[in-house]
């Protein structure tokens, strides 16, 4: 992480100024909207889509090169792609990033484990997240996922994969706090934590356009979610990490009071660098700023795979723009680290809680 320090202020400059043109860090690729879930949270499986080939990435990801820091493989469900050891060893030929990180719901089960399996050994200089998605605790789980046996099945898959002797191999576990399980939410952090994943990390159910959930009645209401997550900022305070864990739960703690304020306030609370420092790509190579507006600034397809040339064109320009001057907000965890990591009070506040002060 220390590496992406100096890049700080020349990605403050491209947002500024508009130079130096710079590459984005952080990619998501929605790899497909098909999912085997069917979670009240998400609505993803209503959606159809041409999904890009193996041999499409590979052109994408060879004109891309070496750009990314970091990059998430999202979906719907990604194991249900068959080719996503290939699409891992495409990423890891051309980009090398130092994370790719996979959400899963855990359904899968020999699927997962193996692919994983084969990823890491061939990855083998990148380090693996895999976030295994659990919003409650046993038959809780199955409801708000609508899969009888999910808990059971993702329990497997979490001992597993804890199991696997790849050094770059992490297994975390995801909650979406929604309406559905935030009065219940300190019992299942609680026991969630007690397995000790590798990171334990929340986000608050919102509208999304990608997951179709836009005028959807899923995000809880702010007091309940305020002592939901302040039970959790209090855990993590009193819980005892050492090296990268520290600032890693240090950026929790900042995420989180972050999320808290923008549901107060309702507007940017730090500047946001989506479009700039953080992409996502569609399932069809729509190139979106983010996934909550998900609106196409241009097709890969339709632009000889040039994700360079989306990149630096007028609607992205006018998009930035319009990111700049707040006219958007949320509370989306994966754009939010980033703007986090550009946010140089935040940086203070992260140094001084992981190396002074130590969680007082």
């Amino acid at each position: 992480m220390f590496e992406l320090l100096p890049k700080i202020f020349t990605y403050k400059c491209f947002r500024s100024f508009g130079f130096p043109k710079l590459m984005p860090m952080n990619y998501t690729l929605s790899l497909l909207y098909t999912c085997n879930s069917r979670c009240k949270t998400c609505f993803v499986y209503n959606k159809k889509a041409d999904n890009l080939t193996l041999s499409e990435y590979e052109k994408i990801l060879k004109k891309i090169g070496h750009s990314p820091y970091w990059i998430t493989l999202s979906g719907g469900e990604p194991f249900l792609r068959k080719d996503i050891v290939d699409i891992c060893k495409i990423i890891y030929k051309y980009s090398k990033p130092k994370i790719i990180n996979i959400p899963t719901n855990g359904i899968l089960v020999d699927a997962i484990v193996k692919n994983v399996s084969e990823i890491a050994q061939f990855c083998s200089k990148t380090q693996i997240i895999i976030n295994l998605s659990i919003d409650a605790v046993g038959e809780q789980h199955d409801k708000i996922r609508q899969v009888p046996g999910n808990y059971k099945k993702i329990m497997t898959v979490f001992h597993k994969l804890k199991e696997l002797s790849f050094k770059n191999v992490s297994v975390g576990i995801h909650t979406v706090i929604s309406k559905f399980n935030v009065h219940d939410f300190s019992k299942i952090a609680t026991d969630l934590m007690s397995l000790k994943p590798d990171s334990y990390i929340t986000e608050i159910a919102e509208q999304r356009n990608e997951l179709d959930t836009m005028y959807k009645k899923i995000t809880p209401q702010l007091l309940s979610y305020r002592t939901a997550i302040d039970f959790l900022i209090h855990r993590i305070k009193n819980e005892e990490f050492s090296g990268m864990n520290k600032i890693t739960q240090a950026f929790r703690i900042e995420y989180y009071d972050l999320v808290k304020k923008i549901l107060r306030d309702k507007t940017q609370i730090i500047p946001c660098f989506s479009g700039i420092a953080s992409v996502h790509i569609s399932p069809e190579g729509d190139v979106w700023s983010c996934c909550i507006k998900a609106e196409s600034l241009g097709n890969l397809r339709k632009n000889d795979y040039n994700f360079k040339k989306i990149w630096f064109n007028d609607k992205f320009k006018k998009e930035r723009k319009s990111i700049k001057n707040k006219e958007c907000y949320c509370p989306l965890a994966n754009a939010s680290y980033t703007n986090m990591l550009m946010d140089i009070p935040t940086l203070i506040r992260v140094f001084y809680r992981s190396f002074i002060k130590w969680w007082s």
